[in-house]
């Protein structure tokens, strides 16, 4: 007697789904206790090498400042690096209102070097929030001045595709000085990927060739409903991009299957969706922001809801969202049941 689960799979295939997964990765937030940061911190890179001996393809750290999660999304990532020998290392994303382009491509082509060509980083552009009140910590002199558009990354890009950072090359007494950032990593400025959530950074990033990064989390412009924006923002993002199609599009929701979870872990996740259900419909803020409805229940239930969807559909790559407050036993059975079953049911299979 089959089960539904076997039933599933033989009804799935890979030739059922539109674009059959091809690279599945998590996204973690990497919280931290204020009074013993480490712990937080080991966490989190063990969850990354768990990602990788499970056979995920990619691992993202989100980034957050003056917060109890990773600050240093890069410095993290270089530490994982050593750890690891095969999963990429992703950013979803810098905010590069903090960062200086010249120093950060510094930063990331080391990380990039040290990997062996892994880093997928990941950016958004625009003032820090809260400007007004950390501004004269991190621009005390020149907050009225900086420049938070577009051409900061831009920018850094040209950085790290090795155009001149300096007019002078060469020798000073015992100093040796390079015109371009280094060390230079080949290929890292083809790598990068930008976070929208409007049509127009949409159509900005598809313009100029950065990889898509879409969330959980957009901007309304035509409806209430999050499914039916996200379809349309990738098909903007295709139409737009001088790859059409075969442009990279990664799609980043809060995924939670409860194949092998204890019955308190399934409490526990559904309390958290039911937590967060309100706001599922109801554009927020004045900048009319939608929010996915978290997905919880067997693989085989979130698999359904997925290839039913409109967005889903036209991507072949993810990074499932982990919630930010779960503990370590529950990211390890989450990744578990995304890697075993859910990944398998979408088309996917481990590295």
């Amino acid at each position: 007697m089959t089960t539904p689960h076997q039933r599933l799979v033989r009804e799935v295939t890979v030739a059922d789904v539109t674009r059959p997964l091809r690279s599945l990765g998590f996204l973690t937030i990497g919280l931290f206790d204020r009074e013993n940061p480490r712990a937080g911190h080991e966490t989190t890179l063990s969850i990354i090498e768990r990602g990788e001996r499970l056979g995920f393809d990619s691992a993202w750290l989100r980034d957050r400042h003056l917060q109890y999660g990773i600050s240093s999304p890069v410095a993290v990532l270089a530490a994982a690096s050593q750890r690891t020998s095969r999963i990429r290392l992703g950013t979803a994303v810098i905010p590069l209102g903090w960062e200086n382009p010249l120093r950060l491509a510094e930063d990331l082509a080391t990380v990039d070097v040290l990997s062996g060509g892994r880093l997928e980083p990941g950016f958004s552009v625009g003032p820090p929030r809260r400007l007004d009140e950390i501004a004269p910590a991190l621009y005390p002199d020149t907050a009225e001045l900086e420049d938070f558009g577009y051409e900061r990354l831009s920018r850094l890009r040209r950085f790290l595709a090795g155009e001149q950072a300096s007019p002078f090359a060469g020798s000073e007494g015992i100093e040796e000085y390079s015109e371009r950032v280094e060390p230079h990593a080949a290929g890292l400025a083809d790598r990068l990927w930008y976070g929208a959530g409007s049509p127009a950074s949409t159509t900005w990033a598809a313009e100029n060739g950065f990889h898509l990064l879409t969330s959980s989390v957009i901007r309304s412009t035509t409806s209430t409903d999050f499914d039916r924006e996200q379809h349309a923002q990738i098909r903007l993002y295709r139409e737009t991009h001088p790859e059409g199609e075969s442009a990279r599009v990664s799609q980043g929701l809060v995924v939670i299957p409860t194949d092998s979870a204890t019955p308190d872990q399934r409490r526990r996740y559904e309390a958290y969706a039911e937590s967060r259900r309100g706001r599922v419909g109801i554009p927020q803020g004045p900048q009319r922001m939608l929010f996915a409805e978290d997905l919880v229940g067997t693989s085989e239930q979130i698999a359904e809801r997925l290839l039913s969807s409109r967005a889903y559909p036209e991507v072949d790559e993810v990074a499932f969202a982990l919630p930010f407050s779960f503990a370590p036993d529950d990211y390890a059975q989450i990744l578990d049941d995304i890697a075993g079953r859910l990944g398998p049911l979408l088309g996917w299979a481990p590295a």
